[in-house]
């Protein structure tokens, strides 16, 4: 079996994860020296969001050169160092790839922009005025505004779907595609073990630029793009085509690379990302439904019917996948709260296929409080929301505080202050601490780990829901092993044939069960039928 089909991911925030050179942002070097923890965690697959060289306008989503590494985070030789030293460990390496824009410094744009007849001007997204001046048409960016910024030398508008400085480029021209997959060889030839692919759903754009229809959910407050629905910015026909040449790029390496999509979509959307047996796609289009669907409503009810959907509607080829949260996403703890994280852990790592797991979060880190002063996220900055100046509450920037390794000075990410305030909360809960402790998070994650991978039935079983109680998710995989979870702060009870528990979420009883068993409020139970 391909080895992505059962991976553990395991979300890297490069700037937040560790500091070897006491500049206060986390680097390659320091991720090197960590490789010991993740192996020991049981994690299979790093993800690393970027570390390319950039103006970090947005943090390194905003590339200038493809094929680099920013002197922030070290050089091209430190990440060959990084990569040797998690292959000879066993750890599988996936990177970044952002392909809808580049930074505004890349000197593609730079020569895009220097006259409509630059043999570039084509590469980037270009519109005359409407007659009295105004933008094309009127989509909004994600980071707030209009998605057009104009030029003033040349006279058009070019498309941005975030910051300004962060132009789209034109997926519609050959020659874009194929330099963006010549410097996906160029990491495919160094042996990273595949891509997490940027915004994918938004490569292309309607060809006739049509203005959007108003979104009548859209509340005063919220995000700009919100104002529209998208039918004519996202998810064009064109797009899976162009997911499809990216996973023949991949077919062309050895080792079973993988592609994973950042894809926010529907289900029946999402799926056809996946390609057909004849065009295959996506290998894994995230799954985000747990995050959004599941979190706004975290019940048993909720919960099992998001995963029968899902099941549902996969393909018979595709292999599924779950995620609990990224860098852009408030953390999980903070969300659901600390009991509940626990149920969510076992719920993540025993459901299906492939799941992701976001730093920190083995330790259940929480947002971390910014002061204003201290805000960094470009999406905070530009927006004014209903959190007051900075707006976004405050953005993305409280799940990207660094990493908590110990008690000590700066958590032990940094011997100087950090990029972001570290979480007072650092002081007890740590990597350190919760090492020593047999009930904590962390032992819970691990453990978790290993069970996952002892287990056939939890690896490559069938998924079948479980009938429970009311406040109870419960299922089956491949027959044999029954994962039961508890979403009330009520005791329950089932019935089910004898079985071995195999953990609880308390990390406090093993042993045979026989007929029936009890749940304690926010339990999660594996057992062994």
């Amino acid at each position: 079996m391909e080895w992505w089909k059962t991976a553990t991911i395991y979300q890297i925030y490069p700037r937040s994860f560790q500091d070897s050179n006491g500049d206060g942002i986390g680097d390659l070097n320091g991720i090197k020296s960590r490789l010991y923890y993740l192996k020991d965690l049981g994690v299979d697959c790093l993800w690393l969001s970027p570390f390319y060289k950039s103006p970090m306008k947005d943090f390194g989503y905003d590339v200038a050169d493809y094929c680099s590494v920013d002197p922030m985070f070290g050089s091209l030789k430190d990440f060959d160092g990084l990569l040797g030293e998690a292959h000879k460990l066993g750890l599988k390496l996936v990177v970044d790839l952002v392909p809808n824009h580049t930074s505004d410094q890349h000197q593609w744009f730079k020569e895009s922009r220097s006259s409509r007849d630059n043999p570039k001007r084509d590469w980037y997204v270009w519109r005359d005025p409407k007659p009295d001046g105004s933008p094309p048409n009127n989509w909004m960016a994600y980071f707030g505004g209009p998605s057009w910024t104009l030029d003033a030398k040349t006279g058009q508008y070019y498309l941005h779907q975030f910051l300004p400085e962060q132009p789209d480029l034109n997926w519609r021209n050959p020659e874009v595609r194929e330099a963006i997959y010549e410097a996906m060889r160029f990491w495919l030839r160094k042996g990273v073990d595949g891509f997490r692919i940027d915004v994918i759903w938004l490569l292309v754009e309607d060809g006739k630029f049509r203005d959007e229809p108003p979104n009548p959910n859209w509340k005063e407050g919220e995000v700009d793009r919100f104002r529209h629905l998208h039918p004519y910015q996202e998810d064009q026909p064109e797009t899976r085509e162009i997911v499809q040449e990216m996973r023949a790029v991949l077919e062309e390496f050895e080792g079973n690379r993988v592609m994973v999509g950042e894809i926010y979509l529907p289900y029946d959307q999402l799926m056809p990302y996946y390609g057909t047996l004849e065009r295959p796609g996506c290998h894994l289009p995230f799954n985000f439904h747990l995050m959004f669907r599941g979190m706004s409503n975290w019940t048993a009810e909720n919960l099992r019917g998001i995963v029968e959907e899902y099941e549902t509607n996969l393909p018979a080829f595709a292999t599924p996948n779950w995620v609990l949260g990224n860098h852009d996403q408030h953390r999980l703890a903070t969300r659901i709260g600390e009991a509940q994280a626990r149920v969510a852990a076992t719920l993540l790592f025993t459901l299906r296929g492939s799941p992701t797991w976001y730093y920190g979060d083995e330790i259940g880190m929480t947002d971390g409080p910014i002061p204003p002063e201290k805000v960094q996220d470009p999406a905070a900055l530009r927006q004014k929301g209903s959190a007051g100046e900075h707006g976004l509450d405050p953005g993305r920037d409280p799940e990207r505080t660094p990493m908590q390794w110990t008690p000590h000075a700066y958590a032990g990410f940094s011997t100087r202050e950090p990029w972001l305030p570290v979480n007072p909360n650092y002081l007890e809960r740590n990597v350190e601490a919760q090492d020593a402790n047999s009930e904590s998070m962390l032992t819970l994650v691990r453990t978790l780990l290993v069970v996952r991978k002892e287990s056939k039935a939890l690896l490559e079983g069938d998924y079948q829901t479980y009938k429970a109680p009311d406040g109870v998710f419960a299922y089956l995989r491949g027959g044999e092993v029954l994962v039961a979870l508890n979403f009330s702060p009520e005791a329950k009870a089932m019935n089910l044939p004898q079985g071995e528990i195999l953990l609880s979420s308390f990390l406090d009883r093993y042993g045979a069960v026989k007929d029936r068993l009890e749940l304690r409020p926010n339990e999660a139970v594996i057992l062994q039928l």
